[in-house]
């Protein structure tokens, strides 16, 4: 079983989060690119669904990805331009926070999202660096429990790929 994903501070501004899948690389690149995945595990705690989860993968293409409440049907999202893909390697885009009606400021700078995925042995690692426009944006996004719900999405990830090896 994969250990839960670590997170680092290289910077003021940047937050790095790796994590390890049981699959091999083009797996967890499809999980991380395809909708029909990304509404299955990226979900954060129960009780959320993704009814919005757009994606035109390519340099320059857009995403818009909406998360609901079940309990009182409040929503918020992110949203942003993919501005680099290497498959099944390396995807950066930018993200911008859409506050719906959950509510939060909405940046006039987006965050940039790199993240890499590399494989050994059967065994993908994925690193996630977020670098923020600014230390408060760090800390603020840090502050709304962000990799406790990227965990729990990486664990529904693991569910998906035990899944499928069976």
């Amino acid at each position: 079983m994969p250990k839960p994903l670590e997170v680092a501070l290289p910077s003021d501004r940047e937050v790095r989060v790796t994590r390890s899948f049981e699959a091999p690389r083009n797996l967890v690149w499809d999980a991380h690119t395809r909708p029909e995945l990304i509404r299955k595990w990226m979900l954060g705690p129960p009780g959320w669904s993704m009814p919005v989860c757009e994606m035109d993968l390519r340099e320059g293409g857009a995403y818009r990805w909406r998360w609901k409440s079940d309990e009182d049907g409040k929503e918020f999202g992110f949203f942003g331009v993919f501005e680099e893909l290497i498959p099944p390697a390396k995807l950066v885009h930018e993200e911008r926070y859409d506050p719906g009606d959950i509510g939060g400021a909405m940046s006039t700078e987006p965050a940039i999202v790199a993240s890499e995925f590399s494989e050994s042995d059967g065994v993908t690692t994925l690193a996630v660096t977020m670098l923020f426009p600014s230390k408060e944006a760090r800390d603020g996004a840090l502050a709304t429990g962000m990799t406790g719900g990227m965990e729990i999405g990486y664990a529904r990830l693991d569910e998906m790929f035990e899944a499928k090896a069976a």
